[in-house]
Parts: structure tokens; sequence; C-alpha cells
């Protein structure tokens, strides 16, 4: 080697800038000799293991850090296990630099087309062996850094130690012999001597708050699954004709340990399976649990979109998590954030030294509501990395579905810019093109190599063919999130009756634009935070009236067309606004209007799964037909939920008074039989049993309503038989 070319090799190494330290360290042979450099950068001394003898290697006086062992027959090293370096920690290991490994091409070119699903197998840290020496193979894709290195605990945090080595595509690997599972870690990047510690992008497990380090765990690759009959049923499984009860939670305020600090997921699994089964719901969906660094973001600031975040324990912790509720015949649905990430420094931002993961564009690179970033989906490894997460999260974790968080901030560029200014499309457009193909992409990927599985959008403009399918020019979204009725809805709920008939298209109003969409009617955990109160809060009146319009609340969303999503807690009217630093109040539950509205959310939750006029329809106009919508009573709407084999007949009654012989019109006989009633003294209200008076004429039926009551009736159509 030339004095220029190894003073440049010097001199990389030593700014910590060289994308290939293959070239210089470890064993080379010089003029038929072999010699082994190592480098330990501000290092004086340095022992290295060679056939049984330790040598005691002082640095190169020229380049302090740099060790050489020198001369030796070529054929002396000539396999990777003749000589072992001491790490910083004190442990001897194989020379890292012993051993080449190259990403290989075909993994590169389909990153680089934004189509390598699967690529969380190649990136990040693997437990991996060459020529039979096991270790860890680290690979980062950071294309502009000046250099990377990879540094933990083998380290003692010191940067520079192990320089990575760069393909062409930007991609830095390094194999490390001898590191296990639990080893902490994060990447070095240096721009333009500007060094940042990052956590791994693909990271299956981190350091518990505060701390941030990435740990390797490979072990959810080997866990062992019991839920291979739901797996297979899932896989045939269409939601659109299924019923869907879905129970939100936010783990770490669900329930916690007598102390206050948070349950492990398996604790949590075994408690909140037998809950759920009891409750009668057929899904739960967990506000976002990738990995974040602050609890009260309830998750939505992500850092680690391949790993379960580490307050409840393991990835494997997880697995099991999901296997458990899996077993109860429990589906779960994860609340999943690719509109932005957290700002941290030690996380994705700036991941390379310049904007990476989020936009270039300083207009479009901050999301104006959060002040986190924005992804850049026109870079194609930036919609991979996501693509790969939805699919990692689907097929490996074996999440039911995805609720994709704030959509409407990704379809527009204008959104959130209402004082600023904002960058339009290539067409001049306010649509985001980009993250529209993104959507689509992620749509047509995830169900078509994650059969059974559904995704839901949190989207709240009127975008038009959400839930249409691709063909049809929609963006693939098996549901939405119907915001319009649940903002009505709560309105009417805390309206004075007087006021109620005058504002009846509170209700009815959401009926005529129900099957643009396949909908999803969501009372969920947005509706009782920020001083918005909780849900009994909201219900006008006062006690018992509270209580009798949650029940009237509850059954008239099991009524509507759509599937359905109840925010933990309210199944029991808890009081207080929901509180992210602290447990639900199980105690609260006991009492005796709470425990009686528990029941009725079971029951309804029951007469829902068993009974398809109630779902199967839901996204068919003939599913619903409206009888009465209000135009004589003030503050009572009556309708017909239909299937292919069954009709039901809702009636509401929002008013304080009871209406002993109400007369609705009817013009076909009919047997009938109430299947609910929300007024039953087990649920808290009045009634002593589930038995109504129906008195029918030519052209109405007659039957004796109660206040603040829902009732709901089979109905049996009579065939007539008519003679010339």
């Amino acid at each position: 080697m030339s004095p220029s070319i190894e003073k440049d090799h010097l001199n990389a190494l030593q700014k910590g800038a060289h994308c290939s330290p293959h070239d210089f360290l470890g064993p080379h042979s010089v003029n038929g000799k072999q010699i082994v450099r190592v480098w330990r950068p501000n290092q004086l001394y340095l022992p290295i293991l060679f056939q049984g003898d330790i040598f005691h290697i002082s640095s190169r006086k020229d380049m302090v850090g740099l060790f050489e062992l020198e001369p030796f027959e070529a054929s002396t090293l000539s396999t990777f296990s003749s000589y072992h370096v001491c790490l910083p920690d004190g442990r001897w290991i194989k020379d890292p630099y012993a051993f080449r490994f190259e990403f290989s091409e075909l993994d590169t070119y389909l990153f680089g087309r934004g189509v390598h699903y699967d690529i969380f197998h190649k990136l990040g840290a693997h437990i991996h062996s060459i020529e039979g020496i096991e270790g860890v193979l680290f690979s980062v894709w950071a294309p502009r850094a000046d250099g990377v290195s990879v540094l933990g605990d083998f380290s003692l945090w010191e940067a520079g130690v192990f320089p990575m080595e760069r393909n062409s595509s930007g991609i830095w690997t390094l194999f490390i012999p001898g590191l296990k599972e639990g080893e902490r870690y994060k990447f070095a990047i240096n721009k333009n001597g500007d060094l940042q510690l990052k956590i791994d992008p693909f990271g299956f497990q981190f350091e518990e708050r505060p701390a941030t380090a990435s740990i390797i765990n490979n072990q959810w690759k080997n866990y062992y699954w019991e839920d291979q009959k739901w797996m297979e049923q899932r896989q045939i499984k269409s939601y659109r004709d299924q019923p869907m009860a879905i129970y939100e939670v936010h783990l770490g305020s669900w329930k916690r340990s007598k102390s206050g600090k948070f349950l492990s997921y398996e604790e949590i699994a075994k408690d909140l399976a037998s809950y759920v089964h009891k409750l009668g719901v057929t899904h739960v969906e967990l506000l976002p649990i990738c990995e974040h660094p602050l609890d009260e973001s309830w998750g939505y600031q992500t850092t680690g979109y391949f790993a379960p975040t580490s307050r409840f324990g393991t990835i494997q912790g997880f697995q099991r998590f999901v296997d458990i509720l899996h077993q109860q015949g429990i589906g779960v649905i994860l609340d999943w954030v690719p509109a932005h990430f957290a700002s941290d420094e030690h996380a994705l931002c700036n991941f390379d030294g310049l904007p990476l993961f989020e936009d270039a564009d300083p207009l479009r690179q901050i999301h104006p509501h959060w002040g986190t970033r924005q992804f850049d989906y026109g870079r194609t490894e930036v919609s991979n990395f996501l693509l790969a997460s939805a699919l990692f999260w689907l097929n490996q974790l074996h999440v039911d579905g995805l609720r994709v968080d704030a959509v409407s901030s990704m379809l527009y560029r204008d959104y959130g810019h209402e004082n600023s200014s904002w960058s339009p499309n290539r067409y001049g457009g306010k649509e985001n093109l980009e993250s529209i193909e993104f959507l689509k992409h992620l749509n047509s990927v995830t169900h078509l190599r994650a059969p059974g599985i559904f995704t839901v959008a949190e989207e709240s403009t009127d975008w038009s063919k959400m839930t249409k399918d691709l063909y049809e020019g929609g963006l693939g979204f098996d549901f939405k999130w119907q915001m319009g009725w649940v903002h009505d809805t709560l309105r009417y709920f805390a309206m004075d009756p007087y006021f109620r008939g005058a504002n009846r298209k509170e209700i009815s109003f959401s009926v005529f634009y129900s099957y643009l969409e396949a909908f999803l009617l969501p009372l969920s955990h947005d509706e009782v935070v920020h001083c918005k109160g909780s849900f009994f809060e909201k219900m006008f009146g006062s006690g018992n009236d509270r209580f009798s319009h949650l029940r009237l609340l509850y059954s008239y969303q099991i009524c509507m067309p759509g599937k359905k999503l109840l925010f933990m807690g309210s199944e029991w009217g808890t009081k207080k606004e929901w509180s992210v630093v602290e447990s639900l109040n199980w105690i609260e539950q006991k009492g005796d209007m709470h425990l009686g509205l528990w029941r009725c959310v079971c029951d309804l939750n029951l007469i829902y799964k068993s009974n398809p006029a109630l779902w199967e329809w839901d996204h068919v106009r003939i599913g619903f037909e409206w009888i009465d919508i209000d135009e004589k009573e003030r503050g009572i709407f009556s309708y017909f939920r239909k299937s292919s084999k069954q009709t039901f007949l809702c009636v509401h009654n929002f008013t304080p008074i009871t209406q002993e012989n109400y007369n609705l019109p009817f013009f076909r006989h009919a047997s009938l039989t109430l299947h609910f009633s929300s007024d039953l003294e087990l649920y808290g209200g009045h009634s002593k049993n589930n038995e109504i008076v129906l008195t029918q004429n030519d052209s109405s039926l007659s039957f004796s309503l109660p206040a603040y009551t829902t009732l709901i009736f089979e109905v049996f159509f009579e065939s007539r038989s008519t003679s010339r």
C-alpha cells in the first residue's frame, strides 16, 4: 500500500468517515506477509490473541488508536478463527474485519424500487452466521452520511470503534462476531463532522424510557404460535358483511398494578381477554403501541415502527398478548401512524444528517398540528419502510387490522396551513399525490400479502371513494371512521329534549350519506379528552337520566348502519374524563347504575352479533328503511334494519315522556318479537320484563314506548294469498 493511500485510510478513520474499512482493517497480505490492523480510537494498548498467545500491541505512534500485528506468513492467518481481538468491555471476539459481508444486490434493488416488503429481515440487527461463526449482522440505510459506525455496550459506547461498510446505494453493513441477544446498540452517523447517535429504524426492541438505545432481539422469529385456528379462519373472512364490535383500549391506562406500575403484555392479555369475552366484542383496538418516547403522546409520536413499546415488555410478550386474545376469539387491531413521526433527535429525524425519512420541502416537513415530521412518501425507500412495517405487524405479529391515523393530513398539502403558506403539487393542486399513491400501495399490498386483514381510515373530510376498490378509482380501505355521525349524535344527546324535534337532522342526516362509504361508527378516545368530558358528562340531564341516555346512545349505535367502536370505560359509563396517566376506576364499575349499563352493553353486543339484520347489509342501501323520521313526534325515530333473511324494527324515544299508546305507521301485517329494551330494571331502567303489548290494524302499530328508550323488534311479515 502506497503511503498516500494509507494516509487516506488513516484520515478517514480518524474523521469517522471511512466508507470501506475492510480495505484497510483486518487481515491483509503485504509482500508475502500477513498483517492485522485493528482500530481503537484514543487507545494506547491492545491485546490480540493469536494461536493461544496474547500479544500486547502498542498503538502506532503516528496514529493513536491504530494497532498492527506483523509479520506472519500469509498462510498463517488463512482462516477466520486464527486470531481474536479484545472488545473495549473485555470480551474476546474474532475480528469483525476478517468477515466481509456484502448486502445483496437483489435486496438493494428491491428496496430502491420500494417493493422489498420483507426488508425488516435484512436491515437492522440480526443474529447471523458466516463460515460457522455466529454474531450479529448490522445494516442501516443512511445514503448521505460520510461515515457510520455501530456502538453499544460492547464498545463502551464509544463511536468510531466499529466503522461500517457502505454499498453504492447507501446501505452500511458490519458483522460483529460474538454478540448476542440483549446487547444494546445505536448507530453513530457522521455528516460533515457532526456526529449523531441514532436508534435502529428497524429495531425490534428498545430500552424503556427515558433511555433510548436499541436492543438486539431476534427471538420473535422463533415464537411458537398457538392461534393456528384463528389465522386459518382469518384468511377467508370478509369483514364488510360480518359483525364488528370493537373495544378501543389504551394499554397503559386500562389497568395497572396496585402500585400504579404498568402491567406486562401477558398480564394485560389474560385480564383483557377474559373481560372483553364477557363484554361480547369481536375485536380489541389498541391505541398506538409502536415504541414512542412520551407517555402523554398516547403513542402517536412514533420512534420504533417495528417494535412494541418496552413499557409492557418485549416483542415476544406482545406476540403472547395477541396469541391469548386470538385463542379467546378476539381480533386485534393496531392504531398505526404513518402520517408523521417523532422529531426526537435520537430517532428518524434528519437520520443521515439531512432530511431522509421526512420531506425535504420546508413547507411540508413539519406537521402543523403536532410539530412532528411528515414522511416523504415520494422517496421509494421511505414508502418501503412503512409498507414493511405494516406487513410486519400483520404477518409476523398476527395483528388483524390497521386503523390508519390522521389520513386527512396525508391527503392534503394544505392540511393545517390555514395561516401559513404551503407548496402545491406538480399540477398546482392541494392533493398530496405521493401519499395518495402510498395509501393505494398500502391497501393493495397488505390485502394481497396478508389475506383476511382489514384497514380502517381515520379521515375527517369528504374525500370520495375512500373505501372503494382501486379499480374503481378508490383508495382501497375496508372502512372509514364516520366522524360526521359522531359529532351530530353527541350534539343531539347533549341537547335539551325540548329542542330535539327542531334539530332532528342531527339524527337523520347521516343516513343519507352512510352508503357512500363503508363506515365505522366510533365512540372513541378522541371524544373524551382535552376537557371534552366523558360520554357520561356529555349526556343531557343529571344522575339517572344520563344513564338512560347512555343506554339509548349505545343501543342507537348498535342499530344504525356501520361497524361499532366504543372506548374503554365507556361501557359502564365512567364519570371521569379519560386520563393517560392512571388506570380506569374499576371500583366505579361495581356501582349499581354502572353495572346495569355494563349489562346493557353486554346484551347489546350479543344481540348485535347474533342477528344479521344489524350487520349483513351495513353498506347496502336496501339494508335500511325509514318508517317515521319524526315528522309528527318530537324526538322519536323508527326504521327497519334488514338482511337477506331477517328484518328488525328499531324505535328510539329521545324524549323524557313515556308514550303510552305510540302509533307507528305500519302497512303490512306481521308478528313482532321484542329482542331488546334499554329500559329494563336489569340495566337500571324501569321495566320489569322484556314484554310489550302490541296492537295492530291496517295502517299502524301501537305500543307503549318508555322515555329515553330504544326498542328492538324482530319482524315476521305475514304472507297473504289473494283470490279473484
